[in-house]
């Protein structure tokens, strides 16, 4: 049981380990906290789908520094932010915030919805509608055949 146990403990340790090392961390237990919160909210550009703090890309190490430098140097969450998306765009956000540049893709996915809502809803309504085609008149030998068979 020991080892069974210990074999799943194995197994789940690589999964508890993140990106961030050692000598990233900054000594303020506070700062540190700062600095862990906003690289989850930034976008590996070479990973995509994971954040700065999760990623071992070179690019993310240094995105990871530089957070920490800013946050040394005094500035606010907002303003690292802001700095990040300056350098690099609001592409480097988990959530970038709806503006007019990027309405499109925000309403991009409801109004393709509710096209293709609209488009089902009227496809079926209008099948609903449609009368049942009448059915086929029998032809004569349909006729003899059913004749025997009533025959009988």
């Amino acid at each position: 049981m020991r080892r069974l146990l210990l074999a799943l403990l194995l197994c789940l340790a690589p999964l508890a380990a993140l990106a961030v090392q050692p000598d990233e961390i900054l000594p303020d237990p506070a700062q540190e906290a700062r600095a862990r919160a906003i690289t989850r909210e930034l976008r590996c550009v070479v990973c995509q789908s994971e954040s700065i703090d999760e990623s071992n890309a070179d690019i993310a190490r240094d995105l990871r520094l530089l957070v920490r430098e800013r946050i040394t140097a005094g500035d606010t969450d907002e303003e690292v932010l802001a700095f990040v998306v300056d350098r690099y765009g609001e592409f480097v956000l988990f959530r970038p915030p709806f503006t007019w540049r990027n309405a499109a893709l925000w309403l991009s996915g409801p109004a393709l919805l509710l096209l293709g809502g609209g488009i089902a809803f009227g496809f079926i309504r209008r099948r609903a509608r449609a009368a049942p085609p009448p059915p086929a008149p029998l032809s004569a030998e349909e006729k003899k055949r059913l004749a025997a068979l009533l025959e009988e």
